[in-house]
């Protein structure tokens, strides 16, 4: 079952034509099937009678509508089942039969137990693209461990790379673990969906939240320690250097990175710093006295205001940016200059949503509308696939 004509109408984007079942809930999995929905996906969110818990976890304009739930489920439709309930779970076998993608975020063990795995969901539709998105891997001991993003950013290291940095262990100020999943979530789901494109093969891909998070540390940090014999520690210096910070200034702060021969050759020549000397000509030997090097780059900082250094940096095309707090994004001139955001009207008035940040020549995406109320497509999506009314009055 594709999406309805008038449905297929209104949406525009790469996936126009496909339809994702979507039983994910907090934000690791609503943020892949969000961007999925804003790439024209016909995006059915599955929600049980008392509704995405994340609903109510923030500020709303009015109950069941907080700020992240919203922003993390525009533009998909939400449908009620209860599928501790035969007539819940004959709905969703229904709707299975003509999706697309199978999108769940519970346990292994859960799913099954509602007889939603893998092997039920493909007996009904085998060409199906099956995306688990777990804590952890099936394949380990902690196969079953509930896991958040407080919990997974421990894990994996970054709240211990965090205190490399700062002298104290820490989270970093986002649920970047549930975002970075969330993205690897989609990929893992596009890259299934060109293979059955070539092939006709539907598939089952799983996306742990641990495995995604200590690759994505160890991207940089595993330097030294991927050898045999091991070189040195797992992480890399210069991002745990701890004068790794903006700078502060006269009147503020700066980020800036004065990194390669030539950025530093061009910074050195402008600005003639009293503490410089032939060890730090190269990148090679800054790196490795590179804490040493952001003191000393520190002191200089403060000694001219930050619109001063902007205008310098920049002249000079070294990378620079003042610190701006996350309010600031909203009137940001380059966001605007390049309509970011998309403005949306709901029932609760305009919602002023950060948009797609990627950018299509042929099939550009954007945001397809305002976030549903609980329950709000339940009766169009099952009429789609032919219940009758008295079976989804009953439910």
């Amino acid at each position: 079952m594709k999406a309805s004509r008038n449905e297929k109408m209104s949406r525009s984007g790469p996936l126009a034509d496909v339809r994702v079942i979507d039983l994910t809930a907090m934000v690791m999995g609503p943020y892949c099937t969000q961007i999925l929905a804003d790439m024209g996906a016909d995006v059915i969110k599955i929600e049980p009678p008392a509704g995405d818990s994340t609903r109510y976890i923030s500020v709303a304009p009015e109950p069941g509508m907080s700020g992240v739930f919203v922003n993390v489920n525009r533009g998909k439709r939400s449908v009620v089942l209860d599928l501790a309930a035969e007539a819940g779970k004959h709905a969703l076998r229904e709707l299975v039969k003509g999706a697309d993608v199978f999108i769940h975020s519970m346990r292994a063990r859960a799913i099954e137990k509602l007889g939603f795995g893998y092997a039920e969901v493909a007996a009904m539709n085998p060409s199906i693209v099956y995306t688990n998105c777990y804590g952890y891997g099936r394949g380990g001991p902690d196969r079953d461990l509930t896991a958040y993003d407080d919990t997974i950013q421990a894990d994996c290291g970054l709240a211990s790379a965090q205190g490399l940095l700062t002298g104290e262990t820490s989270f970093v100020g986002s649920i970047i673990a549930d975002k970075v999943t969330g993205l690897t979530a989609v990929y893992a789901t596009m890259m299934a969906l060109f293979h059955r494109e070539r092939t006709g093969e539907g598939q089952e891909v799983e996306v742990a939240m641990f495995e995604t998070m200590a690759a994505f540390m160890l991207v940089e940090h595993a330097n030294g320690a991927m050898f045999s014999p091991p070189l040195g520690p797992a992480n890399y210096p210069r991002a745990v250097a701890p004068k790794r910070r903006p700078y502060r200034t006269l009147d503020g702060e700066i980020a800036a990175l004065v990194y390669n021969d030539k950025q530093w050759n061009t910074f050195i020549k402008a600005v003639q710093p009293p503490w410089n000397n032939d060890s730090f000509n190269t990148l090679e030997q800054r790196a490795r006295q590179i804490d040493t090097v952001y003191s000393l780059l520190g002191e200089t900082f403060a000694q001219r205001t930050t619109q001063e250094w902007l205008d310098l940096l920049r002249a000079l095309e070294i990378p620079a940016a003042p610190v701006r707090t996350l309010d600031e994004l909203f009137d940001n001139p380059h966001l605007n200059a390049v309509d970011f955001f998309e403005t949306v009207d709901s029932p609760n008035g305009p919602v002023r949503f950060p948009g797609v940040p990627i950018w299509f020549s042929k099939t550009p995406g954007h945001v397809h509308g305002p976030t549903p109320r609980l329950g709000a497509h339940t009766q169009d999506v099952l009429a789609e696939v032919g219940l009758a009314t008295e079976t989804r009055e009953a439910m």
